[in-house]
């Protein structure tokens, strides 16, 4: 956990620098790593895509990949910047809703100052089991039924809880599905142009955007 948690602190210092807010979610937040884990630096509000490059570039990461993401047709659109193997920065392309914004709290975010004070926080894993750090690890407990508690707990709307309830209910039982939209987009090309370009083919894009 601690040699993720300096690699996650050396991504989000390098966004601190140029002003950049950003969090990191999941398991590095929680507390409850394994080998499998990845680092996703997640920026909440709109900022330019151009802004987020040069503050990573300033501090040498390299940029591998670039990608635009859409979950389900009426999702927000993010980009996604690959910087290493399981290692990605996100930020959202269009505003998101507060069920959208809340995911990230929901499966327990961390900030740049709770990853320097070494502190965990409670989030709910992939099985819906809530982990609760303690001074010597975490318990673990299912949020089936308890939904409200669960909100209460993590400071969200129930309706948060009962949609990422139901999301991976159905994803345990199907199995992992597809994204909507994944598109690769070239080193040069920014992502607010491609943005543009794909929502003039897609009329699923140009419906999200005009929910913004």
């Amino acid at each position: 956990m601690k040699k993720l948690r300096i690699e996650a602190a050396g991504i989000m210092e390098a966004l601190e620098k140029q002003h950049i807010f950003s969090v990191v979610h999941g398991s590095i937040a929680r507390g409850d790593v394994t080998q499998k884990s990845d680092i996703d630096v997640f920026i909440p509000q709109l900022v330019s895509s151009f802004s987020i490059e040069t503050a990573l570039e300033k501090s040498r990461y390299r940029i591998l990949d670039k990608f635009i993401v859409q979950a389900t047709p009426t999702y927000a659109l993010k980009g996604y910047i690959e910087i290493g193997e399981k290692r990605t920065v996100s930020f959202p392309l269009t505003k998101m809703r507060k069920t959208e914004r809340e995911f990230y709290v929901f499966s327990g975010e961390a900030n740049l100052d709770t990853i320097r004070n070494d502190l965990r926080v409670s989030g709910v894993d992939k099985r819906l089991m809530l982990i609760e750090p303690t001074q010597f690890g975490h318990v673990e407990s299912s949020i089936i039924g308890r939904e409200e508690h669960v909100a209460s707990i993590l400071k969200i709307s129930v309706e948060t809880v009962i949609d990422r309830c139901r999301a991976l209910t159905r994803r345990n039982k199907v199995g992992r599905t597809g994204l909507f939209i994944e598109r690769a987009i070239s080193p040069e090309e920014n992502f607010e142009s491609a943005l543009k370009r794909l929502a003039d083919e897609k009329p699923e894009v140009r419906r999200r955007l005009r929910m913004t």
